[in-house]
């Protein structure tokens, strides 16, 4: 039996005991499995038996497992009505604050205010803080549950802190040094309080090199600290310096997978993370960006048209027109995820623009040579006429390099303006391409046309 099943034949015995409302045993069954699987379940069953555990689980053993559960689903507020507002405003108490936050930030100012009221003020104090700074930053996705030392204490007494305060700290591999004043002075991993002699201080085996973010900072910037350096936690801090919190990598996981989210919704532009079984529902969150495209495709039928007289001249143009406008789509919408990820992950975003236009055109330069040439050797033989070839050929060389870089341009182009670049999504990018495909062949085969007619 293979793991996935034992997991199924255990929910079904787990499910069986809920309803028969053996308390004891289901409980036993329960908080055996691991966190995780705890919220697998969880989410499996419907409002009746959810309502069930309520009564069977303690405020913080479902805290634990909240904490784990992906803040962006969408039943969320679901499962936080479901339950006794008392008996919620407690969960939320004991989940660590940042996912508390994000969880409370999903309900309404009322639902809020009535959870907020119901806790004790010094949580509700905890909360309010992370509550007020911006979304996407830093101090949004930052946890205050963290271990501090000072500098002037011993081995001996930061492991009789970091032992009392382990309980509520999110993570205990960094304990971070601050002075007098909470400012941030150095940091030390546990190994190094595991390894030092009791009697030696903590100035002298820290580290006085660290490498924090501001209270203010992108979380797109923070994700890409924390994976430049392999941290584990990063310390977060305000203009003076202040250690505010910490971010630790789960935390950074569910931000990497938000902005690949996000930069793919541009690019297809759509928003992936909305799936919806209403057929009805899902057009209408597609319809904008199609209907916008159709009448920039109208551009193209349009442009198309005013070469017509052309067209009946050498009908045989017509034939390769979806074979160069569909290439070039393809190479701009290649140039444009590239673009996109090399601003994602660039460092030297003001010193990269030059570099990346010009790679990007001999990039086109180089597959629209070795294509044209296919196209033209292609042409040549199959329709007997290498001026026709040569006219393709030409067309699909220059087509793809422009491609390429509008595909590259635009994006980079939108982040000097301070816009997302992956909302110069791909299917703009196609129909572009085509408009400007368009445009390039038939002006190239005008001037070629006493040679193939």
């Amino acid at each position: 039996m293979n793991e996935g099943q034992e997991m199924e034949e255990h929910f079904s015995l787990l499910l069986e005991t809920l309803q028969k409302q053996e308390m004891t045993e289901f409980r036993e069954l329960f908080l055996a499995l691991h966190i995780y699987e705890q919220g697998q379940f969880y989410q499996s069953i419907d409002e009746a038996d959810r309502k069930q555990i309520y009564s069977y689980l303690s405020p913080k053993e479902l805290a634990d497992m909240f904490d784990v559960i992906e803040e962006d689903n969408e039943n969320m507020k679901d499962y936080i009505a479901e339950m006794r507002p008392s008996y919620a405003a407690e969960m939320l108490s004991e989940m660590y604050t940042d996912n508390a936050v994000d969880l409370l930030n999903k309900l309404d100012k009322s639902q809020k205010a009535k959870y907020l009221s119901l806790m004790s003020s010094e949580d509700a104090g905890e909360i309010k803080e992370l509550l007020h700074y911006e979304d996407d930053t830093a101090g949004a996705i930052m946890t205050t549950e963290f271990v501090s030392i000072v500098a002037n204490q011993t081995v001996r007494s930061a492991m009789y802190v970091l032992k009392n305060q382990a309980d509520v700290a999110e993570t205990i591999y960094y304990v971070y040094v601050v002075d007098q004043e909470n400012h941030l002075v150095g940091v030390i991993s546990l190994r190094d309080l595991i390894v030092n002699d009791d009697d030696t201080m903590i100035s002298d085996v820290l580290s006085e090199r660290v490498i924090s973010v501001h209270v203010g900072d992108d979380q797109e910037d923070v994700a890409q600290t924390i994976r430049d350096y392999d941290f584990l936690a990063l310390p977060v801090t305000d203009y003076d310096d202040h250690l505010l919190g910490i971010v630790t990598v789960d935390d950074i996981i569910d931000v990497i997978d938000d902005e690949a989210a996000s930069d793919y919704s541009g690019l297809a532009g759509v928003n992936v993370e909305e799936v919806s079984e209403n057929p009805f529902k899902a057009a209408s969150k597609r319809l904008p960006w199609l209907i916008t495209l159709l009448f920039l495709g109208m551009s193209t039928a349009t442009l198309i048209s005013h070469y017509e007289e052309l067209v009946s001249e050498a009908s045989i143009l017509a034939v390769f027109i979806s074979l160069i406008t569909g290439t070039a789509g393809n190479a701009g919408t290649q140039s444009l995820a590239v673009a996109v990820r090399r601003l994602a992950v660039s460092d030297e975003k003001d010193n990269s623009f030059t570099r990346l236009i010009i790679s990007e055109v001999l990039t086109g330069l180089v597959t629209g040579a070795v294509t044209g040439v296919s196209i033209f050797v292609v042409v040549g033989i199959w329709q007997h006429n290498f001026p026709l070839g040569f006219v393709i050929g030409m067309a699909m060389l220059c087509a793809i390099t422009v491609a390429n870089l509008a595909g590259s341009l635009i994006p980079m182009l939108m982040d000097k303006l301070g816009f997302d670049p992956a909302v110069a999504s791909g299917p703009f990018i196609t129909t572009l391409s085509d408009l400007t495909s368009v445009l390039i062949y038939f002006n190239i085969a005008s001037l070629f046309m006493q040679y193939f007619v």
